[in-house]
């Protein structure tokens, strides 16, 4: 189907089996919404009460972490995981019968959890047992390609491992809901953090983004050392370790290391010359994870120095919005783009969303220090729902039509 004429074309949701991108990043367009207008009415509502919400049996800072981290930002991985595993070990692409199951778990695990929270706390197991029947049906079907990978495909692997971490964390999760021991709520979080996320996300720049560079600009020198992934590895799971073990204090000893690491991987990844604007994005949301790893270590040699715990949770949102988000839009954008026939152009709708979330994340990390800090809460929130809205629905609305070039998938 000619480009020109793409406008006319009527969208049908039996595309979205087509491709595991287009189901599981459609799935993730709107469970991202669906979350933040979760927790931006709960702060809006806490900083001014509007309406008599029901008290929640589980602290909603708790659920918002558990939902961005265990349904919302696994849909799009798993989305990009089912698509780029085949191709990197040149093995036949996936069938809708193995990944339609992902995206259905992953949209009812996290539609049972939102209804939950309004006073029907009997479908929150419900929910997390959707989710996990979603997870571990993903989990298993990389499982069997990377048994009958021909060569070690070693960001498959990376990837792979930071997934059974997350199924240790959604585990976890299941403890608490039995128990209702902070502890083990508490160790779920931290394992979506830098078990889960945070190893998907650096691993899949490491390959991705020299390799998108090298696509963008002849000459390109690719560079991405083996070592640095290891490396890394070494480094997330130490600060994990720690900080299950509480011992925010010595935090410095990692995350400056992980500040360098990234920070120089940056440096050599980064043009010497103009780049598109959809590779720009990706190499700026990139550079939030230097930021957050600098902020990780200003907060612990503080503590050392102090005791006092300034910075509060700033460190931790400048990775999740600041570089998780941030390479979520720059991310999808960028594999949109290319899987729809469409130019590997950024456009003003993801343009519009990346700017506004690099405010979000500013606002969200600034409102540590400020005395009304739900206000502020509330505010990036608000941001995050501007950003995301325009964003999800033009991604929506690709992922429900032909490709733009004519062809399959």
């Amino acid at each position: 189907m000619p480009i020109e004429n793409e406008r006319n074309t009527l969208p049908d949701f039996r595309l979205l089996a087509a491709a595991p991108h287009r189901l599981m990043f459609f799935v993730g367009a709107g469970n991202v919404l669906l979350a933040m207008a979760w927790w931006t009415f709960w702060l809006i509502n806490s900083r001014w009460p509007l309406l008599d919400a029901p008290q929640l049996a589980i602290p909603a800072g708790w659920m918002h972490a558990l939902i961005m981290q265990y349904q919302v930002l696994p849909s799009f991985i798993f989305g990009f995981l089912l698509t780029v595993f085949p191709r990197w070990m040149g093995l036949p692409a996936f069938s809708r019968w193995h990944y339609v199951p992902v995206g259905f778990g992953l949209l009812a695990g996290q539609a049972l959890t939102l209804v939950s929270l309004f006073g029907f706390e009997h479908l929150l197991f419900l929910g997390w047992l959707l989710t996990v029947a979603g997870w571990l049906t993903g989990v298993v079907y990389l499982a069997m390609l990377l048994w009958r990978d021909p060569n070690t495909t070693w960001h498959a692997l990376s990837a792979f491992v930071a997934l059974v971490l997350g199924v240790a964390g959604i585990s976890m999760v299941f403890v608490y809901l039995f128990s209702r021991d902070p502890h083990w709520m508490f160790a779920a979080i931290k394992f979506g953090g830098f078990g889960l996320l945070l190893p998907i996300y650096f691993t899949v720049c490491h390959r991705m983004l020299p390799f998108f560079a090298g696509a963008a600009l002849p000459g390109y020198h690719t560079y991405r050392p083996l070592w640095a992934l290891g490396l890394f590895w070494l480094l997330a799971m130490t600060h994990l370790g720690l900080e299950l073990a509480h011992a925010y204090t010595v935090l410095w000893l990692v995350d400056l290391p992980l500040a360098a690491l990234s920070a120089g991987l940056l440096w050599r990844w980064w043009p010497r010359r103009r780049m598109p604007a959809l590779l720009a994005v990706l190499m700026f949301g990139f550079a939030w994870l230097p930021v957050a790893a600098l902020l990780y270590a200003l907060q612990s040699l503080w503590l050392l120095n102090t005791g006092e715990f300034l910075l509060g949770r700033a460190p931790a949102h400048a990775l999740f919005i600041g570089f998780f988000g941030s390479l979520l839009v720059a991310m999808v954008t960028r594999v949109t783009q290319g899987h729809s026939g469409r130019p590997l152009q950024l456009g003003g709708v993801a343009a519009f969303a990346f700017i506004t979330v690099q405010v979000t994340a500013v606002i969200r990390i600034g409102a540590e220090l400020s005395p009304d800090i739900l206000f502020w809460h509330g505010s990036a929130g608000l941001l995050w729902l501007l950003a995301f809205l325009p964003w999800a629905v033009r991604s929506a609305w690709i992922y429900l039509t032909p490709r733009a070039d004519g062809q399959a998938g």
